[in-house]
């Protein structure tokens, strides 16, 4: 696997996922000098999930798209793009910003289950139309993988670091089409509560 050494880092409470477009918001002294560098270097930096229970390990590097603000006291709001996942494998602190030494984790080597991609980008653009009453363009659909549909859903932060552990995408497939199902189950039960109370307790068929 490449490894690269001191490797800036920006613990977060968030986690990012390969594709994924972040907007940031950078106020603190430490991560101006890192953002600075990063762009000096045209280098990468890497979000790590601050959890309740601690930094995790594995994260994902990010890219700056765009500076869209620079305030006068310096602050900045950045567009960031995900690109790959990594492992910290340790922490270094002669820097003025958090680093690492890190690894840049590697699919193992597979072939992906069409069958299964395709189940998988059925059940997302249900779960598009369902939530949004938009379909999605069959282009873009087509090409997606599962970071690509993963990255426009809400699932909550352990789901998506769940994700970024699995080194298969047949398993991060898998992964997606029972969290998109969950999700297509939990709008559907929105959607009946909702027509009850709209029938006030009576529930309307046809």
């Amino acid at each position: 696997m490449t490894t690269a050494t001191d490797f800036p880092l920006f613990p977060l409470g968030l986690v990012v996922l390969p594709g994924e477009a972040v907007p940031l918001h950078i106020f603190e002294e430490r991560y101006k000098t890192m953002v600075e560098d990063c762009q000096e270097r045209n280098s990468e930096f890497g979000v790590i999930w601050l959890a309740d229970d601690g930094l995790r390990d594995v994260g994902c590097a990010c890219r700056i798209d765009e500076v869209l603000e620079v305030l006068d006291d310096g602050r900045m709001n950045l567009l960031t793009r995900g690109t790959r996942p990594l492992r910290v494998v340790e922490r270094q602190s002669h820097l003025p910003y958090p680093a690492g030494v890190v690894e840049f984790l590697a699919d193992s080597p597979e072939r992906v289950d069409i069958e299964l991609l395709l189940r998988t980008q059925a059940v997302y653009a249900e779960l598009v139309h369902k939530a949004t009453d938009k379909r999605a363009d069959p282009d873009r659909l087509i090409a997606m993988s599962a970071y690509d549909m993963a990255s426009t859903v809400d699932f909550g932060l352990e789901a998506k670091q769940g994700l970024l552990d699995l080194r298969s995408e047949n398993a991060r497939l898998q992964l997606v089409i029972r969290l998109f199902r969950a999700a297509l189950k939990r709008l559907d039960f929105v959607d009946r509560a909702q027509a009850r109370a709209k029938s006030n307790g009576k529930v309307r068929f046809g």
